[in-house]
């Protein structure tokens, strides 16, 4: 039997993987590693599948000096800038995806936090797209306090996106602005105010395996149920505008492992998927469950069509 063979049979059996089997499974042959994934994917989920969209509620101008963002003031960029957008534009984009058959929509603001007028502002619009919608609502604010999530969760939120980015070891090369525990405290914060968190990071920023096996580890510490991978898009004007692209293959060997240490969580493709030739195929078979459709906040998406039709191809069901 195999290295992944047993480790994959003991993930079938309810265990839980070592960080130091974890990153022998890192090092094993491709096609049987994405094989074996998407078994557990099967065992796990069947063939539900997950599909949100996003809209950028507040773009620019953040004071945070994240190395892969367009919308830092830190750097020089052609990010859009504007202020909180209004509750016709947020309503109008909640019905726009409902009519296209999507079951979750999320509103992500730039900036370190949303002020509490901000916050307050965001729930009247919350209510009145539950009021009018049936679409199942996340949003992504920042580090916010237990007490605005609970206000978010009151209004009609279900769950917060607080993405890790990246290991807490590699953390302060991606950004110093604020650390790896604000962003634990923050997603502490949201369970205890009793929302479900979606949280993951990006990949190709010049983190080792090792990095991208301690941040699942840490969401599997968390309880996160839904990740988000996104694959560097490097941006011009930012630090990593040059960063070397990851390959394909490495992409999806990455989801792969990710399914073997998360069996029960949605793995979701995000931003840069785009860059995929393939546009995901390979990864929806090596483990991924999830993904973001249409376009990204600064970047262009793969529009719901084109992902509704992929999905119907490799027989999977829209939950």
């Amino acid at each position: 039997m195999t290295v992944t063979e047993t480790l994959g049979r003991k993930v079938l059996a309810g265990g839980q993987l070592t960080k130091k089997e974890a990153m022998t499974l890192y090092g094993q042959p491709l096609e049987e590693l994405c094989t074996m994934a998407d078994t557990v994917r099967a065992r796990f989920h069947a063939q539900a599948f997950s599909l949100c969209t996003i809209v950028n509620g507040k773009s620019g101008r953040c004071t945070e000096n994240c190395r892969f963002c367009a919308q830092s003031a830190h750097y020089h960029t052609e990010a859009a800038v504007y202020p909180l957008c209004d509750q016709e534009e947020i309503l109008a984009q909640a019905k726009r995806w409902q009519a296209q058959g999507v079951p979750r929509f999320g509103i992500v603001t730039a900036g370190r936090r949303l002020s509490g007028r901000e916050v307050e502002e965001m729930c009247r619009t919350i209510r009145r797209v539950r009021r009018e919608t049936e679409i199942s609502l996340c949003v992504s604010f920042g580090l916010l306090r237990e007490e605005e999530y609970r206000a978010l969760k009151e209004a009609g939120v279900e769950r917060v996106h607080n993405n890790l980015e990246t290991s807490r070891c590699y953390f302060p090369q991606v950004c110093t602005t604020h650390t790896f525990e604000d962003k634990l405290t923050a997603i502490r914060a949201a369970q205890a105010a009793g929302l479900t968190v979606c949280s993951g990071g990006i990949v190709g920023m010049g983190e080792t395996p090792e990095d991208r096996i301690d941040m699942a580890l840490t969401l599997r510490e968390l309880g996160i149920s839904s990740v988000p991978l996104n694959l560097l898009q490097g941006i011009p004007g930012t630090p990593l505008a040059q960063q070397e692209r990851l390959s394909q293959e490495e992409l999806r060997r990455i989801v792969a492992v990710y399914r073997l240490v998360l069996p029960g969580a949605v793995i979701r493709l995000a931003g840069g998927r785009g860059l995929l030739s393939d546009r995901g195929r390979g990864c929806f078979q090596s483990g991924a469950n999830g993904v973001i459709s249409g376009d990204m906040l600064t970047t262009a998406g793969i529009t719901v069509e084109t992902d509704r039709n992929l999905l119907e191809e490799l027989g999977y069901e829209v939950k």
